[in-house]
């Protein structure tokens, strides 16, 4: 298993016919988180005429989203669109308007809040993340070289190689290829390696 979010919050913006739109977007996994970054975009942009969102959970599958004073589905709909057509969950985006005196009609407004979420979603940098496991252990120098030359084969993430008496090593692993890394530490070291597990994990493996 896997999805699709961002690291981190990024914004972008363009002006149509003399409106502008911000786009805003940042990593969330309630409804409360959400909301919070919500409010925050709308404190920062008071003297804005509509502050449209929308967002994804994984987490029950939610799916909210708002036009804020725009005409009926022509804001949060286009931006919870462009959401979902770029496969993100666990994702809150907020569309700013700064009203420039000119109407742009429903279509104009679809495509202006849609390329607003676009933007923001371009200029996120993006994580896969994966469900995964831990894998902790120490070994003897001699082992070592072994065991740091099969890793890269699962495409572990190594998260810890302390060298000290024995050199002790902590790696994440794809769900998936959890048996065989395990199966392969277990070979190369004759059954000596005493492996600690922890599982239900998520990383990103980007």
């Amino acid at each position: 298993m896997s999805y699709i979010t961002v690291s981190g919050f990024a914004r972008d913006s363009f002006v149509e016919k003399k409106s502008e739109f911000i786009g805003s977007i940042a990593p969330v996994r309630t409804s409360e988180e959400a909301m919070e970054f919500i409010n925050k975009i709308k404190a920062e942009n008071r003297k804005a005429r509509h502050n449209v969102f929308a967002y994804v959970l994984r987490e029950g599958n939610v799916s909210r989203y708002s036009d804020d004073g725009e005409p009926q589905g022509t804001g949060g709909v286009p931006v919870l669109d462009v959401i979902k057509k770029a496969g993100l969950t666990d994702v809150c985006v907020v569309v700013t308007r700064y009203f420039g005196g000119i109407l742009l009609g429903a279509s104009g407004l679809v495509r202006a809040y849609s390329q607003g979420c676009s933007l923001a979603v371009s200029a996120a940098k993006k994580m896969v993340m994966c469900e995964c496991s831990r894998i902790s252990f120490s070994c003897d120098y001699s082992l070592y070289g072994k065991i740091s030359y099969v890793l890269p084969e699962f495409e572990i993430l190594t998260e810890k190689e302390d060298f000290a008496d024995s050199v002790n090593i902590s790696v994440l692993v794809k769900n998936e290829k959890l048996e065989g890394l395990r199966n392969k530490l277990t070979d190369i070291s004759n059954g000596k390696l005493e492996l600690s597990e922890e599982t239900n994990l998520w990383a990103d493996f980007s």
